[in-house]
């Protein structure tokens, strides 16, 4: 390992089982990407050692696992997520997982919670930023909101396509533009629905250094202040409320997305992220670089250090 191993809390697998049931769906390229990645236990250990990555922490991207048959995605769910588990049981030093919730089904999503958080000890959820146009603050998502909250679960929130997204993207790749305003607006609405608030003990992660979110604090607290939400009355700022949330720092970190982050909302909840397989292996070693040969956050401390540090902090049990 090079200095500190970094511990990549968004990273990528994929099994054929998954692939072919996508494209039996129609989705051959998945939020208008070329086509569906590659992955290998094998290949994901080497792009680790070469990137000097401690550990990472396994989801199934977007599209998610719910192609429009609530039966079909709760048995998918469950595959993926034996598959996720036996992948970390193999290699428990090296591997965590966030286990896949067939949504917008919320009994389904229930269901399968309970069981990878109590029977195969995963590491916290994967949910999408909008589950087929439900987006997380949603009163029909409450029961799992409540049930993630009294777990004091760690969830993780990936971007997915936003609705109407082929007349949104103009005809480009939406995780180029569309997945950062999608982490926002999905932000947004849980602010706005007091989600943050009344289910504080839920440990989100947000991807991309949270997208837009940086951008649009300030108009979001300047509309709150004037239209209301937000949470209960005197409920804390929009900055504060999404200063308790977790960020990681997948895609082009620098030389101006945490520094914008970190203008916002501090680094005390920046985590490293990779953004592999999706993110091809070449891409995911550059990117490491770059955060190596970043201006570091102080003369004594690294973003290796940093990130590693909270993310320490994150799966410790007594983590708020």
């Amino acid at each position: 390992m090079t200095a500190t191993g970094l511990i990549d809390v968004h990273a990528h697998f994929v099994t054929d089982r998954y692939v072919t049931a996508a494209r039996s769906a129609g989705i051959e390229h998945p939020d208008g990407m070329p086509g569906w990645p590659t992955w290998t236990v094998e290949q994901h250990l080497d792009l680790m050692e070469r990137a000097g990555i401690e550990k990472s922490y396994l989801s199934v991207s977007s599209p998610g696992v719910h192609f429009g048959d609530d039966a079909a995605a709760r048995a998918l769910a469950r595959e993926v997520n034996t598959f996720g588990t036996q992948v970390r049981t193999e290699h428990p030093r090296r591997f965590g997982h966030f286990a896949s919730l067939p949504l917008p089904d919320i009994e389904g999503s229930l269901a399968e919670a309970a069981r990878a958080l109590d029977d195969l000890g995963a590491d916290g959820v994967a949910v999408e930023t909008n589950q087929h146009g439900m987006y997380l603050g949603d009163p029909r998502l409450e029961p799992l909101w409540e049930d993630l909250d009294r777990r004091r679960a760690v969830v993780f929130v990936h971007p997915t396509s936003p609705p109407h997204a082929d007349d949104l993207a103009l005809n480009r790749p939406r995780p180029m533009l569309e997945f950062l305003f999608d982490t926002a607006r999905a932000a947004s609405d849980l602010l706005f629905h007091g989600v943050i608030t009344r289910h504080s003990r839920i440990r989100w992660i947000l991807t991309h250094g949270g997208g837009v979110l940086p951008l649009l604090a300030d108009r979001m607290e300047l509309f709150r202040t004037l239209l209301g939400g937000g949470g209960p009355e005197g409920a804390a700022s929009v900055v504060e409320q999404l200063s308790h949330l977790w960020y990681d720092m997948a895609g082009t970190p620098f030389p101006r997305q945490i520094p914008a982050l970190d203008a916002v909302f501090g680094t005390e909840r920046l985590l490293y992220g990779s953004d592999y397989c999706w993110t091809p292996a070449d891409a995911a070693l550059a990117q490491a670089a770059s955060v190596d040969s970043a201006v570091q956050p102080s003369a004594t401390d690294t973003w290796r250090d940093l990130t590693s540090r909270n993310a320490h902090r994150l799966f410790a049990t007594d983590a708020g």
